[in-house]
């Protein structure tokens, strides 16, 4: 197994990333390259894109969404990292699902740290669609702790993709590990253990690498990631200058509320699957992952795919966690349709590559 160590501009003791540095190995292919090789069959896991450099305007609206959303997001890291800990207890070993799941978990870990004053484990391994999890991470985690003290953590969810890939994983491979995802917003309606049920801006879902310790999503394939081998991710080292990840950290860790009440979070009764399948029928949409929808999902639309359009609720002018999303819609030219969404407050649409 390579034993190379991962860079990132993390700190050590926040996380260990089970992954394996390629940097240089692979060539990065502009979004209209990627979409098409995706919408012919290839993974998206075997491809980096090149990464969006934001403008100024873009940061600007990313500095206030962090200034803004920093409460609301700290207030959803307390109320998850509660909910681990009432079903896990001390021996929490948390596991972020890299890489939109690393800073979340590095706040669960901060959080529940400084509340309970214990230490706690803290692993980022890859999980892909259609791929499944890196088995060799998952050894080298469970060599070392025991399966039931793992919580597996990401951001949000969308419509549920990644908690199924991973309940299928688990169940065949691990079947005494649970499946049960931990993630700050769930809009789809799918889990209690999250920070909330609405579809909140957490900022980090604005930017690409520079607030993910500057590595990139993660890759897969054969010539490069042996079968000894962790799945690989770039380190961007030319963007040093730009990188915001600790800042974003300790803003959020600034507003902090060790004695939040903690609701509950019951799941409601419509599925943000329903909703999809809605959206699908009323555009002609066939299949369904083309629709990403809730704000963290409709950002990477934007930053990394073809959109076609973007599904916004009625009055998002004058709704600020939007604000981002409207102004990169606009650098790119992309088509704002209001649309009565019910659980998300945005969605992103994918451009069919036959229809170019």
């Amino acid at each position: 197994m390579s034993t190379k160590t991962m860079r990132s501009t993390y700190q050590n003791k926040d996380v260990t990333l089970l992954l394996k540095d390629i940097t240089g190995l692979v060539t990065p292919l502009s979004t209209k390259e990627r979409e098409a090789l995706i919408q012919a069959g290839v993974s998206y896991s075997e491809m980096l894109p090149l990464e969006y450099k934001p403008s100024p305007a873009y940061m600007d609206a990313y500095f206030f969404a962090l200034s803004a959303y920093a409460k609301a997001t700290a207030d959803a890291t307390a109320i998850a990292a509660e909910k681990i800990y009432a079903r896990s207890g001390s021996e929490i070993v948390l596991v972020s699902l890299a890489r939109a799941g690393i800073p979340i978990g590095i706040l669960l870990k901060r959080y529940l740290e400084r509340k309970y004053e214990k230490p706690v484990f803290h692993y980022s391994l890859s999980i892909i669609r259609d791929k499944g999890i890196d088995k060799n991470a998952m050894n080298t985690i469970l060599s070392k702790h025991l399966p039931q003290n793992l919580q597996f953590v990401d951001g949000w969810i969308g419509k549920g993709t990644i908690q199924r890939e991973l309940e299928a994983a688990l169940c065949g491979d691990y079947p005494e590990v649970s499946p049960k995802l931990a993630v700050l917003s769930d809009p789809a309606n799918l889990t209690n253990l999250c920070g909330t049920h609405e579809d909140i801006l957490i900022p980090n879902s604005c930017l690409n690498s520079t607030v993910s310790g500057l590595i990139s999503r993660t890759f897969l394939r054969k010539d490069i990631i042996g079968p000894d081998d962790y799945h690989g991710a770039v380190f961007y080292e030319e963007l040093l200058p730009e990188d915001q990840s600790e800042q974003f950290l300790t803003a959020i860790e600034s507003h902090f509320d060790y004695r939040l009440p903690i609701p509950d979070t019951t799941p409601g009764p419509f599925s943000g699957l329903c909703e999809v399948k809605k959206i699908a029928e009323s555009l002609g949409i066939s299949n369904i992952n083309f629709i990403k929808p809730g704000i963290g999902e409709a950002t990477r639309v934007l930053l990394r795919r073809m959109p076609w359009c973007l599904l916004l609720r009625p009055g998002y002018e004058n709704d600020p966690l939007l604000t981002h999303l409207v102004q990169l819609a606009r650098e790119k030219q992309v088509p704002i349709r209001e649309w009565p969404l019910q659980n998300y407050r945005a969605c992103g649409i994918i451009r069919k590559m036959a229809d170019v």
